[in-house]
């Protein structure tokens, strides 16, 4: 029987009481877990494996959004056939299970930034918004109002004790890393949270699926934005801010007019295909001039970034390191979700920014730069792309 590993198997202090799979010096039975429950395979494990542990598990969906595009549409979450799927997942395995009515709050917390950030020339990252505000602040609210030890989720990160207390460590299966979408978990959060498939690959926690019975054992992996499951984000723009899109120019980065463009949110930095216009020479997005309804392209070269400039940073490695002992701190730098980590420094000055070893194209304001630890597979924490150079 496979169980979850998440936490040791023992406290690590001589005389201490062995704890339980998650941590808590007690039995399973007397261990409250809320398990957040999105209806796809990753979460609806979680919470089986632990009601087989003999955990007092509660299950709790959050209704986000409800369109009828995406009530039957395989890929989605966290509405429609996804609850559904949740909701007989718990009947299955026999415990409670709630749905919560969040979808003003995600469209205030999630949808109008998404809106916002792209009419800025931005590129927003839903996923991390949503973790930052309705899963890890206000359902965590909801497990300890329900008087929960712990909340815990199919994401596929590790959480490991530290000597300073938990750290944020990538999961064992690469293929299947999620540190990327939490870097803005805070250390509260990751007291809190608990993520049991970390340790897993994919492919074994689709075998606990099937050994466990559950219906959902062979049901795709959310591949779209929740509230976009047609890919066709310009059109949730456009419906959350009608008429705000506007046309403008495509101008070279020698300054020379290309053609016209129906709105900056069509175009990403690092993109070639669908410019619209027809040269001699590859072409890329280089910047969004949002402010001037400007799509600024060039060649190859003029897409290499060396200092990226941050906000909102949320640093989770060493508690008592002060800002001018992490200034010129060597770090691994992710700028984007499908690219790996690269060398570069941390500088900490006149506001936060990372100096990268190499130049990286295609860095979006928008997107996130993660840090992670050169010689472990801890993250340090990350910020928000404002600005390159």
């Amino acid at each position: 029987m496979t169980t979850l590993t998440d936490a040791p198997a023992q406290s690590g202090v001589s005389g201490a009481r062995t704890l339980n799979s998650l941590g808590f010096a007690k039995p399973p039975r007397e261990t409250r877990v809320v398990a957040a429950m999105s209806g796809g395979v990753d979460s609806s494990v979680v919470a089986a494996m632990l009601k087989r542990e003999g955990y007092d598990v509660i299950g709790v969906t959050l209704q986000l959004y409800d369109h009828g595009a995406a009530v039957n549409k395989p890929g989605a979450c966290c509405a429609g056939q996804d609850i559904h799927d949740a909701r007989r997942v718990a009947d299955s395995v026999g415990i409670p299970h709630y749905v919560l009515d969040y979808e003003s709050r995600f469209r205030n917390a999630v949808m109008e930034d998404f809106a916002d950030t792209y009419l800025a020339g931005a590129t927003p990252i839903p996923c991390v918004r949503c973790n930052q505000t309705v899963k890890f602040a206000d359902l965590k609210r909801v497990a300890e109002d329900l008087g929960a030890d712990c909340l815990a989720t199919g994401h596929y990160v590790q959480r490991l004790e530290g000597e300073a207390g938990p750290e944020l460590h990538r999961a064992a299966d690469p293929s299947r890393d999620q540190t990327y979408f939490l870097f803005a978990t805070t250390r509260a959060q990751l007291q809190y949270l608990r993520f049991p498939l970390g340790g897993l690959p994919k492919t074994q926690v689709r075998e606990l699926a099937a050994e466990l019975g559950l219906r959902v054992a062979e049901k795709p992996d959310s591949q779209d934005i929740c509230f976009v499951p047609n890919g066709k984000y310009q059109a949730v723009v456009e419906k959350l801010r009608p008429g705000a899109i506007e046309p403008g120019e495509i101008v070279h980065v020698d300054g020379r007019i290309m053609g016209r463009h129906d709105g900056v949110i069509n175009f990403t930095v690092g993109q070639r295909r669908g410019l619209g216009i027809a040269t001699g020479e590859p072409l890329f997005v280089v910047k969004l001039d949002a402010a001037n309804k400007r799509v600024i392209v060039g060649p190859r070269e003029a897409l290499g970034v060396t200092r990226i400039v941050l906000k909102d940073v949320n640093w989770i490695g060493e508690a008592t390191a002060s800002e001018d002992a992490l200034d010129g701190r060597a770090l691994m730098v992710r700028v984007r979700s499908t690219r790996p980590p690269v060398p570069g420094t941390l500088r900490v000055g006149a506001g936060w920014s990372v100096e990268l070893d190499e130049p990286e194209e295609g860095v979006a304001p928008g997107q996130a730069a993660v840090f992670y630890d050169p010689t472990t597979t801890r993250v340090l924490g990350g910020g928000w792309i404002a600005r390159t150079e």
